[in-house]
Order: structure tokens, then sequence, then C-alpha cells
């Protein structure tokens, strides 16, 4: 028992320990990531990508390396762009976009994994987008294309009167609450994924044995674990997505766990897969099949697992022609890491913490505006559509299930008298 309470402590202290060291840069991304989603408007991006050229495939990464991270925040974003009018590629290089190339996405990259990921998660990500456009153009699914939009039908035009310049937003107070807003938005979104899978990562790190990842992962560990061999990098390359499908976590959340898969010797390209599949998971696909049907949902899950594998690949294999290949040898293990003393992550944090509260407070205050100019309409910011799915109804269950465990591992010490 006392064992079990020590790993248990550990594996608290562990995930805690993991979202310490991540908080000022989540904090970051999603402040300038507001600020994007502010002075940008949505309108004037779905006006712009109605075919599968160069330029509407340009537009749709751009428009969505400034958009939000959150993986079904994308998912609902894309279904209005591609109602809209949007080409089925320019729309895919924006889901794709909006959740690898951006800018927390790679800070939080950079404090877990090192440099070669960052590269691997903006290069990597390019790469899946044309990789996608490339099977579009070969696939020609305009049957598939013409039943998706009949299933979404024809979206109406919503002009909110958005006609300030973003220098007009920047400098009043209802452009700050109106950035507040977003900033909180962001975190709503996400916060459930980021808690359950910084938990889930504490456990593995504490509690899974080498000898599992060895098991699922073939090659991993010994010797040659960065470059095992081409058939052992390509059997951890499909081990990768297959075990991220099964998962709740997304894009941010899955980060600390694929440094725990580094940690324990899987390859490059088996860590860069798991990362790159945070669309391919369960609820995306189900999510997918409720907006264009089955067989469009079974499409694009296809297009995202060729695109994993090969990109994960050729990045592997560039990075060793390159003799760039990062090293899980050299990486810390997470239990032997001291997470909480007086250094810059300690003032990054505080910082942060600090311009997090003011920008809560103009959210704050757009609520109580809000409720005082019509006591009757309310007004929701829902990006799951209707009543709670049973994705949602699972997710809160494992944040409850999270809380609990954190809270318990915390406590469990002082309890056993350890």
């Amino acid at each position: 028992m006392d064992e079990f309470a020590s790993l248990w402590h550990e594996a608290a202290v562990t995930s805690l320990g993991f979202f310490w060291m991540a908080l000022w840069a989540f904090i970051l991304g999603y402040v300038v990531s507001s600020l994007i989603q502010v002075l940008v408007t949505k309108q004037r991006m779905q006006k712009t990508m109605g075919t599968d050229g160069p330029r509407s495939i340009a537009l749709g990464t751009f428009f969505g390396f400034i958009s939000s991270s959150c993986s079904f925040a994308a998912l609902s974003t894309t279904r209005a762009l591609f109602q809209k009018g949007a080409g089925l590629a320019p729309s895919l290089a924006f889901m794709l976009a909006s959740t690898n190339l951006v800018i927390e996405l790679g800070m939080v990259i950079a404090i877990f994994l090192g440099w070669q990921f960052v590269v691997g998660e903006y290069v990597g990500g390019i790469l899946l987008i044309l990789v996608a456009w490339l099977l579009i153009r070969i696939t020609r699914p305009r049957r598939l294309e013409k039943l998706a939009r009949e299933r979404l039908g024809e979206a109406q035009d919503d002009n909110d009167g958005e006609d300030k310049s973003w220098k007009e937003k920047v400098s009043s107070r209802e452009g700050w609450q109106k950035i507040g807003q977003t900033y909180v938005m962001e975190w709503q979104m996400v916060w459930k994924d980021v808690l359950i899978g910084f938990t889930v990562a504490g456990i593995i790190s504490a509690m899974v044995p080498d000898s599992f990842f060895q098991a699922l992962f073939i090659g991993s560990g010994g010797d040659s674990a960065a470059n095992p061999g081409f058939l052992a990098v390509l059997a951890q390359t499909l081990v990768g997505p297959v075990a991220a499908f099964f998962t709740f976590i997304g894009s941010m959340g899955n980060i600390p766990l694929a440094a725990v898969l580094f940690g324990q010797g899987v390859s490059f390209a088996g860590v860069m897969a798991f990362i790159f599949s945070d669309l391919v998971v369960l609820p995306v696909l189900r999510i997918n099949a409720s907006y264009y049907g089955w067989k469009m949902a079974l499409y694009i899950l296809a297009l995202m697992l060729v695109g994993i594998v090969s990109v994960s690949l050729l990045m592997h294999y560039a990075l060793v022609v390159l003799d760039m290949l990062p090293d899980a040898s050299h990486a810390q293990a997470p239990g032997d890491r001291s997470f909480f003393k007086v250094n810059y992550q300690l003032v990054l944090n505080a910082v942060f913490i600090v311009f997090s509260a003011v920008l809560v407070w103009f959210w704050r205050q757009a609520q109580q505006a809000a409720a005082g100019h019509d006591h009757h309409e309310h007004h929701d910011h829902d990006h799951g559509g209707g009543s709670a799915s049973l994705t949602d109804k699972v997710l809160s269950t494992l944040v409850v299930v999270a809380l609990i465990w954190l809270a318990g591992g915390l406590l469990v010490t002082l309890l056993t008298g350890g």
C-alpha cells in the first residue's frame, strides 16, 4: 500500500508539474490567439476560399494558423467554411493549420520535447496540408462533397455589423472586453482536454513500466531507440495514431504524454505520429460524421492517416540524413524533474497569471454589461451545439475522476505518514 501511495503521489505531482511548466506558454498562446480572432473577421476568410487552387490553400492555411488550436473548435469552423462555399481542400487546410501550426502548441512542444519536435510540428503540419491537397486532387471526391453539402444545407449570411478597424478595437474598452471573452472561451474549449491529458501523462509517467512501451511500440528503448530500423519505425508510426484514436485528449493535452513516450524510447516518427493524431481521435470522427455523414467522415479519416504516417516517416528520415535526430537517451525522466522552484518559469507564470486575471476581469465586465442590457436574452458560446453529447458527458465524468485523483495523490502521503 505504501508503494502504491508513493506512486500515486508521484503521478499527481508530475501531472501538476507538467502543467506548471507549460502554464505561461498556454496563457501567452491563447492571448495571441484571442487578439487575432477579435481583430480578424471570419467573414472575410470564408469569401476567399471557394476553389481548391494554390491561393485558396494558402489562405486556408494562413487563416488556420491565426485561429484557435482547439480541435473541436477547428471542426466547427471548418464546417462553417465548407458550408459557406469553401472548397474541401482549403477547408481541410484550415483545419490542419488551426491544430498544428498555432503558436501556443509550438511553445508547449518546445518546453516538453525540444526544437526538433517544434520543427517537425510546423514543417510537418505544412506537409500534411500538401499531402491532403494532393490526395484530394487524385481521388476527386466530388460525389462525397455534393452529398456533404446537401447534408449541411446552405449557410445563412450572418452580418454582425463588425465594421470597426483593429486599431479602434484595441483602443476601446469594448474591444478588450471582446478579447477577454474570446480568451475565456479559448480556455473553456480546452481545459477538460488539458486536465485529463496532463493527469494521464502523470499516471503513465509514474506507473506504467518501460516494458509496456517496448511491447506497444516495437523497437522502443534499447541502444538504437532513436532509429531502430525502417520496419520498427514504420510500426511505431502506425501505432501512434491507433493509440491516439481511442483517447479523448486534444492537441494540447497530448503533448506531455508525447514527452513521456519519447522519454521511454519511442522514435521521433512514432512521437510525431501520436502528436499529429489529434484529428483522428474517436470524438473527432463522430463529430465529422454528424456534420458530413459517415462516408465523408471516413474519407477525411483516411486522408489524415495517410498524411500522418507518410509525413512522420519523411520528417524522421530527413532528420536522420541531416544527423539531427533527437536522442531519447538524453531526455530527462519526468520523475527526475524539479518542477516547482524559483526560476524563469516562476517569473513568467506570475506575469502571465496577472495578465490572465486582467482579461478575465474584462470578460466579467462584458458578462455584466450583457446581463444589464437584456435579462431575457441568454447567449452562451456553445461549440458543441445543442444538448450535451455522449463525449461531453464522458469528458465531464473523466474531469471529476481526474480532480479526485490529483487531490488524493497530493493528500495520500499525509494520510499514510509518508
